[in-house]
């Protein structure tokens, strides 16, 4: 799943190389002069930056409480004990380290978004007729809406400017900027344009799913296959899709038949018109042999990772900026696209910018795999599709889907093979070096996954076991890229500067996937690509947050749900991105992924509040690009590593 997952300090890897005052160990080696204590950290913020503290501690003051984290977060060391002996509590859960998913955090969905919720009828201007008839609970008054809605957010809106139109209307938290003197919502003719990004679910399409209409015969064809101990092939027959009428039309069974998937950009047919196959092409009846192929050469490329939560596409819109070469979308689960859920589906969509894209898959079972390969071949445009079997969260680890599959050789093969087979696509797999810490099972697996038609491998070079407790062992990743040869492996771990990816590229790997890296300095492509370290301000820091929330608006919607979407999001990438120091503050660069920043006070007063590691300065961040929070509103992060402020 994400590098991001889950997150706890690693042993440091290296140390302190810098002279006299020896910088304890895992902490970020900062200029003394910057080195401030928590108390004084915060008085700082409270102050709004007017005036600093009047003394100055070091760091390493016996006196001074300069801990960036609390004691539960303390570095653990090789032999398992902490940096410091820890006097005893009369609570031991204090101690107890924070890892893995906050499942404590409430899960509510939020209700004052339906609170005097304007009719979808009215925003998309068919006041005429109400979508839900006499069962509408949604108001019809737009002056009562107007008197109950909170003021704009700003005077521009993203979606009016770049699209010509704004599709929210008199709902968007910007409308000022697109309704004229008698509340319509205005229309720049000569702008108005279709959102570009692709890969959309077709409304027709989900409401096969749903009913399970929609039947998978390369998929079948291949399970047959397969439970049979066969290898599968092309079919020698000609195969060619069959597509039923819509519902109800003329000549139709009216049963239960199952309706073929669709081709891709296949418009929702209106109700009563019949379905028809089109032209017949040698492609609907002689399937790619596995030699034609596309390929995928990106060798020596920047990939970025999926990451679950901060990989969503207004996120890779800014690696790509800053010259990410392949981006990959979120994990979906294929049992979740295959029922047509629309949130799932979400995490498939791809901007034009996004050149090569990739989608990645999540399943246990060969059956459902397999089938939303054909799926997604058939529905949506990407350049490869990628297992994965690196989650080594529980939820997914314990119905045999992620890690397990590493240790479930017969059902991974078919998985593979199955894919494979259905996919036009070149196929790619995301692994780990095994389960348990100490027993290695990636460099066995590599021969096998190459031999049942695996494109690509990359691997994180951490087993499930040890999550991010210690670095990631690229010696290992060395082996395994003279074991899997000539299928090129992509390695992945620990990467946070040009120096760490030319390291890398060393052990033989044909390229280097970024995960955690991207999240704490998306600029760090730009670095690797002109081989400089980047001492870059906090105003281009709070450039780069304003993109982003202009890409969420665009992405999420400019309404209320979309500004507070967009708005959590941000706060869930903000819990990584204040873990950087800025290149300038450093004694030593270049700072490392394990080591955890202490308190410092920035060069101004944006830097020093970037730096904070408390949740309610995120949101003043947050504030500052879209507007006040709602009354009630709380922010505790996904992951339990970003949960101790």
């Amino acid at each position: 799943m994400a590098e991001g997952a889950a997150e706890a300090p690693a042993e440091s890897g290296g140390g302190s190389d810098s002279g006299a005052g020896a910088p304890e160990r895992g902490v970020a080696p900062i200029k003394p002069q910057y080195l401030t204590t928590k108390e004084q950290f915060h008085e700082f913020l409270e102050a709004k930056g007017q005036e600093k503290p009047s003394q100055e501690i070091k760091a390493g003051d016996p006196g001074s409480n300069d801990l960036a984290e609390p004691e539960a977060k303390r570095i653990r060391l090789e032999d398992g004990q902490t940096g410091e002996v820890a006097e005893p509590r009369e609570q031991p859960q204090a101690q107890k380290r924070a890892r893995g998913q906050n499942k404590g955090r409430p899960h509510m969905k939020p209700t004052h978004y339906d609170k005097n919720r304007l009719c979808p009828s009215l925003v998309q201007d068919s006041a005429a007729k109400c979508f839900f008839g006499d069962r509408c609970r949604f108001l019809h008054d737009v002056g009562l809406y107007l008197e109950t809605k909170p003021s704009d957010l700003g005077p521009r809106c993203v979606l009016f400017e770049t699209f010509g139109r704004c599709p929210y209307g008199v709902t968007c938290r910007f409308a000022g900027a697109h309704l004229g003197p008698e509340g319509q919502n205005l229309v720049r003719e000569e702008r108005v344009q279709a959102p570009p990004v692709r890969n959309g679910l077709d409304k027709a399409l989900q409401q096969q799913l749903r009913k399970r209409k929609v039947r998978f015969e390369r998929a079948e064809q291949a399970l047959r296959q397969l439970s049979k101990g066969h290898v599968p092939g092309p079919s020698p027959e000609a195969t060619v899709p069959e597509v039923s009428g819509a519902e109800g039309a003329p000549g139709q069974d009216s049963g239960d038949t199952q309706q073929a998937v669709p081709e891709p950009g296949a418009d929702a047919l209106a109700s009563g018109s019949v379905r028809t196959c089109g032209p017949l092409t040698d492609e609907d009846i002689v399937r790619l042999r596995p030699c034609e192929k596309r390929k995928l050469d990106i060798s020596g490329k920047l990939y970025l990772a999926p990451l679950t939560t901060c990989g969503n596409l207004p996120f890779r819109r800014i690696c790509k900026r800053f010259g990410a070469d392949v981006t990959c979308g979120e994990m979906a689960v294929c049992t979740n696209l295959l029922q047509g859920q629309t949130s799932e589906w979400a995490l498939l969509r791809r901007h034009p910018c996004e050149d090569i894209f990739g989608v990645q898959l999540e399943g246990a079972f060969p059956d459902t795999m397999t089938k939303c390969a054909e799926l997604l071949n058939r529905t949506i445009e990407v350049d490869f599709v990628d297992i994965n079997v690196g989650c080594p969260i529980d939820l997914v680890y314990k119905k045999g889907g992620g890690c397990a599959l590493m240790n479930r050789a017969a059902k991974f093969q078919q998985i593979v093979r199955g894919m494979n087979q259905v996919l036009d696509v070149p196929l790619t797999v995301k692994i780990r070096t095994g389960v348990q810490e100490r027993v290695n099972l990636a460099h066995r697996l590599l021969p096998e996954l190459r031999d049942w038609g695996a494109a690509l491998v990359t691997l994180h070079g951490r087993s499930r076991e040890q999550r991010y407790t210690k670095l990631a062992d690229w010696e290992y990743i060395a082996q395994c890229a003279t074991a899997a040869s000539p299928m090129p492996l992509f390695g992945n771990g620990d990467v946070l500067s040009y120096e760490d990816a030319n390291r890398a590229m060393q052990t033989g790997v044909a390229g280097v996937m970024i995960a955690r890296g991207a999240l704490l300095k998306p600029w760090l492509f730009t670095e690797i690509k002109e081989q400089r370290h980047w001492d870059i301000s906090s105003s281009e820091r709070m450039a780069i947050l304003q993109d982003f929330t202009r890409y969420g608006l665009e992405h999420w919607g400019s309404d209320t749900q979309g500004v507070e979407k967009t708005r959590r999001f941000l706060l869930e990438w903000l819990s990584f991105l204040c873990r950087y120091v800025p290149v300038g503050l450093l004694e030593r660069l270049p700072q490392r992924i394990n080591e955890r920043p202490p308190y410092y006070l920035g060069r101004d007063y944006l830097e020093t509040l970037m730096a904070s590691q408390k949740a309610a300065d995120w949101i003043r961040i947050s504030e500052m690009l879209l507007g006040p929070v709602p009354a009630n509103f709380v922010f505790l992060p996904k992951h339990k590593a970003n949960a101790y402020k």
